[in-house]
């Protein structure tokens, strides 16, 4: 999983070779799939206050906690549950978090009855099309737009929990609503060029 050292990649992925992995491999990718856009989302609200290095280490143990992100079973997690879940030194031992995936599944279950698909809500908010950027460096890329102040105070109004705009702007950039790989990094032209709805 060790970098080539010619690549170029954005500035956030070269200090460890699984935010290179991740980067490399999902990071821009366009998501159409429900059970990961509810994993993405589950795992960005976790991110909350810490950094992604530190989530995408606890990635793993996360899929085994919350049943693969499995949105009926998750959605039905008992009180019982995240006690068991709060001795899990396998993920982010945060009792509002923890409480937060399982009232967003719940949230998604209304959205699917609401929408047909969490996919279809979500990515209306960009009009099923991904947004492409072409930022030269990362400190350009922003924390937040209008779009993810939109999708914020929208999910908010449905119920969601711990989905501020930072938050829905960095899931917003894991699944591909946006291509905010820098315009070096040698991803950007093939997120550019990906069209990958079904």
């Amino acid at each position: 999983m060790k970098a080539k050292p010619n690549l170029t990649r954005c500035q956030w992925a070269t200090k460890h070779s699984l935010e290179e992995h991740y980067h490399d491999t999902e990071w821009g990718v366009p998501v159409y799939d429900d059970q990961k856009l509810f994993e993405m989302l589950c795992l960005e609200s976790a991110q909350a206050g810490l950094s992604w290095l530190t989530v995408l280490q606890k990635r793993k143990n996360y899929k085994k906690a919350f049943q693969n992100f499995d949105i009926v079973k998750v959605a039905s997690f008992s009180d019982k549950k995240v006690e068991e879940l709060l001795q899990d030194k396998g993920i982010i031992r945060n009792r509002l978090k923890i409480k937060a995936f399982i009232n967003n599944a719940n949230c998604v279950l209304d959205i699917q009855n609401k929408y047909g698909s969490l996919t279809e809500f979500l990515w209306s908010f960009v009009n099923h099309q991904p947004i492409q950027n072409a930022f030269k460096s990362s400190s350009d890329v922003p924390a937040k737009t209008e779009v993810s102040n939109i999708m914020s105070k929208d999910l908010k109004k449905n119920g969601f929990k711990f989905l501020g705009s930072t938050t829905c702007y960095a899931f917003m950039q894991a699944v591909g609503m946006v291509n905010d790989h820098t315009t070096n990094c040698f991803r950007y032209k093939v997120i550019k060029s990906l069209n990958l709805h079904p």
